[in-house]
Parts: structure tokens; sequence; C-alpha cells
């Protein structure tokens, strides 16, 4: 019970540091949005072998997370979460490219181990972009923004129902929990039979709940469309905030800064 209302906590606390008023969170949710976008396009477009060329993109998370105030150490904790997928995307490398690209005295270090690297450095940049992004414009507001963005509107709505309502769905959860610990004794009531049976009882709940919500909101004039309380405008601050991160994005997908530099370091030590 302790577990699930702790995850639930965890959830919702993005949409919490959403609601601060920075200079980030200040921005159009479509500045934001396009400039995560390309944020993860570049990432992901580095050549898998080049490790060093995505270093230069540690500069976007760390600025947005200073400027908006976030708790870096929340965030590492949700990216560490979802780490065990990456690495099980990126372990057999190893296995599979055994050529031996860099050579560091004895030490030979195979192509499959830096694949395996260029995997989990992609995956903390752009995990940690989408976790910002939401943490500073909230679900809702990158939700609006997609619609502006003449994104179909029926995924939208979907999107937006996913994100709200699992906390629903949460909430059920917590309610089945509770109910079993009350009610088991000496360890009597916690076996997999009874887990599957909370399971069924929550998929019914769920479509219960699911029916009194869709009527509430017809009561209450929803039309599909996604109305928030600021306005939408995009401000030369924002196309500002787009551009020179863009520009940015494109000056290290296309020179490996590290590399540069360190070339340069060793011919003065020359």
């Amino acid at each position: 019970m302790a577990h699930i209302d702790a995850s639930f906590l965890e959830i919702n606390s993005l949409d919490a540091l959403s609601r601060q008023d920075t200079s980030i969170h200040r921005l159009d949710p479509r500045a934001k949005v396009l400039t995560a976008l390309i944020f993860v396009v570049a990432v992901v477009s580095v050549d898998k072998y080049e490790v060093s060329g995505l270093l230069p993109f540690v500069l976007y998370p760390v600025v947005l997370i200073a400027l908006g105030n976030l708790p870096p150490g929340r965030l590492l904790r949700k990216i560490l979460i979802a780490a065990p997928f990456a690495v099980l995307i990126g372990i057999f490398n190893p296995l599979l490219d055994r050529a031996v690209l860099v050579q560091m005295g004895p030490l030979g270090i195979s192509g499959g181990w830096i694949s395996f690297g260029s995997i989990l450095v992609r995956f903390a940049l752009t995990v940690s972009a989408a976790l910002i992004l939401v943490a500073t414009t909230g679900f809702d507001g990158v939700c609006a923004a997609l619609e502006r963005m003449r994104v179909p509107k029926v995924f939208v709505v979907q999107l937006l129902f996913l994100y709200r309502y699992l906390f629903v769905l949460v909430e059920e959860a917590s309610r089945l929990s509770r109910a079993r610990s009350l009610r088991s004794f000496d360890g009597k009531g916690m076996g997999l039979t009874v887990f599957s049976s909370m399971i069924g009882q929550l998929l019914l709940r769920s479509f219960d709940r699911a029916q009194r919500i869709h009527r509430a909101m017809l009561c209450r004039g929803f039309d599909g469309e996604i109305r928030t309380v600021r306005a939408l405008r995009f401000r030369a601050a924002d196309l500002g905030f787009l551009l020179g991160w863009t520009l940015l994005f494109i000056a290290m997908r296309l020179s490996n800064i590290p590399a540069m530099i360190g070339g340069a370091i060793t011919e003065l030590a020359k």
C-alpha cells in the first residue's frame, strides 16, 4: 500500500514542479516542445561509436534544470527507474561486436562496449529532456502545444486522458491493496490467487469508473477541445529560445567538440 501511494506521489510530482514561475516555465509550450524534439533528434542521430560527441548535449538539461529551479536528484531517480530498459537494449552489444576500436595501453575496448555506453548516454539525455519538458510545462501544456501544432486531436486527447486518469487507476489499486492488507493476518490472503483476483477487480472497477467519468464530462459540456487557463502566445523570447538552442544543437551535431578540444590540447603539449 505504501509503495503504491509513494509511486502515485512520484508520478504527480512533475506536474507540481510545472506550477513554478521561472523564466523557463513562462515560455510558450510550443517552443519547449519543438526544442525538446530537435534535441532528441540531434542526440539520436549521433553515430553509435561517438560517445564523446554526446557529451556537449549535457549542457541542455543542465541549463534548464538550473533556470527552471528543478531538483536534479528527483529527476535522476526517475531516470534510474527506467534505466533497466536501456540496459536490456544494449547489454548484448559487447557479445555481438567484439572488434577492438580503442586501445588504452594493454586494455582494448571493443565496439560493442562503446555502443553500449552510447545507448546509456542517449537514454539519459533523451529521458531527462522529456522529464524536464513535463516538469517545466505540465502535461496539459504539452498536449495543448501539440494540438496547436496540428497534431491529430484524437491522438492528443487520448494522450491527455491516458496521463490524467492514470492517477485514477493508481487510486483504485491503492484502495484494493489497502483492503487486502487490512483483511490479511499472518501472511494469509497475500498469495498469487488473491493477487490475480485483485487484477480482475481492478479491471472491472476501472471500466465502471471510466463510464462514470465519461458521463460527468458529457454533463459538463466536454466537446474534445483542450482549453487552458492561459492563452498560448508565441513571443520573441520563445522564438529566441527555440532558434538559439536549435543552432547550438546543429553546431554540436556537426562538430565533435570534445575531440577538437583534445586535439588542441595535444598540439599545445607538443
